[in-house]
Protein backbone atom coordinates (compact mmCIF):
# COMPACT_ATOMS: atom_id res chain seq x y z
CA UNK A 1 0.00 0.00 0.00
CA UNK A 2 2.76 2.46 0.92
CA UNK A 3 4.46 1.80 -2.41
CA UNK A 4 1.33 2.94 -4.21
CA UNK A 5 1.05 6.09 -2.09
CA UNK A 6 4.60 7.02 -2.99
CA UNK A 7 4.67 5.85 -6.58
CA UNK A 8 1.08 6.34 -7.71
CA UNK A 9 -0.74 9.01 -5.77
CA UNK A 10 1.72 11.89 -5.45
CA UNK A 11 1.48 14.08 -8.55
CA UNK A 12 4.43 14.77 -10.81
CA UNK A 13 5.67 18.33 -10.57
CA UNK A 14 8.79 20.42 -10.83
CA UNK A 15 11.86 20.04 -12.99
CA UNK A 16 12.74 17.07 -15.18
CA UNK A 17 16.43 16.39 -15.61
CA UNK A 18 19.23 13.92 -15.01
CA UNK A 19 19.64 15.51 -11.58
CA UNK A 20 16.63 17.56 -10.55
CA UNK A 21 17.18 19.66 -7.45
CA UNK A 22 17.73 17.33 -4.51
CA UNK A 23 17.13 14.13 -6.49
CA UNK A 24 20.06 11.72 -6.82
CA UNK A 25 22.07 11.79 -10.04
CA UNK A 26 20.90 9.39 -12.73
CA UNK A 27 23.45 7.71 -15.01
CA UNK A 28 23.73 9.65 -18.29
CA UNK A 29 22.79 6.60 -20.38
CA UNK A 30 19.84 5.47 -18.24
CA UNK A 31 17.10 6.76 -20.53
CA UNK A 32 15.46 8.27 -17.44
CA UNK A 33 14.66 11.76 -16.21
CA UNK A 34 13.30 13.02 -12.89
CA UNK A 35 9.90 14.47 -12.08
CA UNK A 36 10.36 16.17 -8.71
CA UNK A 37 7.93 17.32 -6.03
CA UNK A 38 9.25 19.24 -3.02
CA UNK A 39 7.29 19.17 0.21
CA UNK A 40 7.90 20.96 3.49
CA UNK A 41 10.27 18.25 4.79
CA UNK A 42 10.75 15.85 1.89
CA UNK A 43 11.63 15.63 -1.80
CA UNK A 44 9.79 13.08 -3.94
CA UNK A 45 11.60 12.03 -7.14
CA UNK A 46 9.96 9.89 -9.83
CA UNK A 47 12.35 8.33 -12.38
CA UNK A 48 10.48 8.48 -15.68
CA UNK A 49 11.42 6.46 -18.78
CA UNK A 50 11.99 9.03 -21.51
CA UNK A 51 10.99 6.57 -24.25
CA UNK A 52 7.43 5.92 -23.06
CA UNK A 53 6.77 8.20 -20.07
CA UNK A 54 6.28 5.35 -17.60
CA UNK A 55 7.72 5.33 -14.09
CA UNK A 56 10.76 3.12 -13.43
CA UNK A 57 11.07 3.81 -9.69
CA UNK A 58 10.63 6.53 -7.07
CA UNK A 59 12.84 8.00 -4.35
CA UNK A 60 11.51 9.91 -1.36
CA UNK A 61 14.18 11.85 0.53
CA UNK A 62 13.55 13.12 4.03
CA UNK A 63 14.36 12.93 7.70
CA UNK A 64 12.21 9.85 8.21
CA UNK A 65 10.14 7.35 6.27
CA UNK A 66 6.85 5.68 7.11
CA UNK A 67 8.26 2.48 5.54
CA UNK A 68 9.22 -0.02 8.24
CA UNK A 69 10.94 -3.08 6.74
CA UNK A 70 9.79 -6.49 7.93
CA UNK A 71 12.18 -9.45 8.09
CA UNK A 72 9.41 -11.65 6.63
CA UNK A 73 9.41 -9.54 3.44
CA UNK A 74 13.16 -9.72 2.77
CA UNK A 75 14.12 -10.17 -0.87
CA UNK A 76 17.25 -9.28 -2.86
CA UNK A 77 20.43 -7.62 -1.62
CA UNK A 78 22.23 -4.88 -3.56
CA UNK A 79 24.59 -1.93 -3.24
CA UNK A 80 23.26 1.58 -3.84
CA UNK A 81 25.83 4.39 -4.03
CA UNK A 82 28.21 2.39 -1.85
CA UNK A 83 25.54 1.43 0.71
CA UNK A 84 24.81 -2.29 1.20
CA UNK A 85 21.02 -2.65 1.02
CA UNK A 86 18.29 -5.21 1.36
CA UNK A 87 15.17 -4.96 -0.78
CA UNK A 88 11.78 -5.92 0.65
CA UNK A 89 8.72 -7.31 -1.12
CA UNK A 90 5.55 -5.28 -1.01
CA UNK A 91 2.18 -5.34 -2.72
CA UNK A 92 -0.50 -3.08 -4.13
CA UNK A 93 -4.07 -4.29 -3.68
CA UNK A 94 -5.19 -2.82 -7.01
CA UNK A 95 -2.44 -4.70 -8.90
CA UNK A 96 -1.75 -8.06 -7.22
CA UNK A 97 0.46 -9.29 -10.11
CA UNK A 98 2.90 -6.37 -9.86
CA UNK A 99 6.41 -7.02 -8.56
CA UNK A 100 7.00 -4.40 -5.84
CA UNK A 101 10.27 -3.73 -4.04
CA UNK A 102 11.16 -1.15 -1.38
CA UNK A 103 14.34 -0.24 0.47
CA UNK A 104 15.69 2.43 2.79
CA UNK A 105 19.11 4.02 2.29
CA UNK A 106 20.59 5.81 5.30
CA UNK A 107 22.19 8.94 3.81
CA UNK A 108 23.67 10.35 6.97
CA UNK A 109 22.52 11.83 10.18
CA UNK A 110 18.74 12.28 10.06
CA UNK A 111 18.41 11.65 6.29
CA UNK A 112 16.98 8.62 4.49
CA UNK A 113 16.01 7.72 0.96
CA UNK A 114 12.96 5.47 0.65
CA UNK A 115 13.15 3.82 -2.78
CA UNK A 116 10.23 1.97 -4.37
CA UNK A 117 9.87 0.21 -7.67
CA UNK A 118 6.95 -1.49 -9.34
CA UNK A 119 7.47 -3.82 -12.31
CA UNK A 120 5.26 -5.96 -14.50
CA UNK A 121 7.97 -8.58 -15.18
CA UNK A 122 11.12 -9.99 -13.64
CA UNK A 123 13.19 -8.42 -16.45
CA UNK A 124 11.66 -4.98 -15.81
CA UNK A 125 12.34 -5.34 -12.06
CA UNK A 126 15.95 -6.37 -12.69
CA UNK A 127 16.49 -3.37 -15.01
CA UNK A 128 14.99 -0.93 -12.50
CA UNK A 129 17.15 -2.37 -9.72
CA UNK A 130 20.30 -1.94 -11.86
CA UNK A 131 19.30 1.68 -12.49
CA UNK A 132 18.75 2.28 -8.76
CA UNK A 133 22.15 0.74 -7.99
CA UNK A 134 23.72 3.31 -10.35
CA UNK A 135 22.16 6.31 -8.53
CA UNK A 136 24.55 8.77 -6.92
CA UNK A 137 23.31 10.86 -4.04
CA UNK A 138 24.58 14.43 -3.84
CA UNK A 139 27.16 14.98 -1.07
CA UNK A 140 24.94 17.69 0.46
CA UNK A 141 22.32 14.98 1.09
CA UNK A 142 24.73 12.79 3.01
CA UNK A 143 24.76 15.01 6.07
CA UNK A 144 22.08 16.96 7.88
CA UNK A 145 22.63 20.71 8.40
Amino acid sequence: MLACVLACLLPAAGASAQSAGHCPTLPADSGLHWDQLDGPDFTFCKAIRTADGTQAFAVMLGKDSPFKPSRADRAEESVIDGHAQRWYRSEVASNPDAIIRETLVELGRDRVAHITLQASSQAQKDEAMRQVEALRFQPALLTSN
